[in-house]
């Protein structure tokens, strides 16, 4: 058998690779893609010593979602760039709209002081850090409020990460100094710990997003950069799975290039990335 180098990934092997990944997460993989999924199923197949495609694509399908194989694939297939306070608008309209007006709801007894966040696709818990950064600068009675922020990832590994919450100096470039100093523990590596103080709200799981997801109602749900890669069906089973899961008067905030506007009918559009669902009783709902 030729070396692993001098084989050429047959279309047709790529497509099955595909229907795999499709099957299993509802990405679907472009063709512009096959050189960029042929790289990285050499790596694999490196990481593996196995020396022939289709039986690494054999290895696959008899691999379950938590089998240390699949998600290693799956990392590589999925890789995107992540860190704290990405998105800046996001985090300004979370401080200064959101988390004031439901503090003032409180007081006004117009709602419970119960707050529960999703950050969906949470990759390796930069986002969920973010938003329990934001709760604690902003809601000023901290002790009379219950706090929960669940963070869920498809990658087994990337959830183990955002359980540790630990980012390296690149990933917290956008965190502002005194927050930093005040959520966060800095080790000689150069890479900051979250104290117990943030954590405390913050629990991950694994998920995959075209499953639903069986929990308890939320307040606030982000899901961002990553319905990008999902087709249209997929686009839409994501979204059901997240409106069931939402409050009515919930809101979704999304990346604004995920292509979902015309799939969020039954929600009122705020913002090209925000949208709310209908409370019960309203002329939308």
């Amino acid at each position: 058998m030729p070396s692993l180098e001098a084989q050429q990934v047959t279309d047709a092997q790529i497509e099955k690779f595909g229907v795999l990944i499709y099957e299993r997460t509802g990405i679907r993989v472009s063709p512009q893609k096959k050189s960029l999924l042929s790289n990285r199923l050499r790596r694999r197949l490196r990481a593996t010593q196995i020396d022939c495609f289709d039986e690494y694509h054999q290895l696959l399908c008899r691999s379950k979602a938590d089998d240390p194989e699949w998600d290693a694939f799956l990392q590589e297939i999925t890789t995107h760039e992540t860190y704290l306070y990405r998105d800046p608008n996001h985090w300004q309209w979370l401080c200064e709209s959101y988390l004031p007006r439901i503090q003032e709801e409180a007081r006004s007894g117009k709602r419970a002081r119960h707050l529960r966040i999703w950050s969906a696709a949470c990759s390796n818990g930069d986002e969920a850090h973010t938003i329990a950064c934001c709760v604690a600068s902003k809601l000023p009675q901290i002790p009379e409020w219950r706090i929960e922020i669940v963070g869920t990832d498809i990658g087994v590994d990337a959830v183990a990460q955002a359980r540790a919450g630990v980012f390296n100096a690149r990933s917290m470039n956008l965190v502002p100094a005194d927050l930093r100093r005040r959520y966060f523990t800095p080790s000689n590596d150069g890479s900051w710990t979250a104290k117990p103080t943030l954590k405390r709200w913050l629990q991950f799981q694994q998920h995959n997003l075209i499953e639903p997801l069986k929990m308890a109602p939320f307040d606030l749900i982000f899901l961002k950069n990553v319905l990008i890669y999902f087709d249209r069906d997929s686009k839409r089973k994501v979204i059901g799975h997240l409106e069931r899961v939402l409050k009515p008067g919930g809101m979704l905030v999304n990346g604004p290039a995920e292509g979902v506007s015309d799939l969020l009918g039954n929600f009122e559009r705020q913002k090209p990335w925000l949208h709310v669902k209908p409370a019960i009783g309203s002329p939308s709902s």
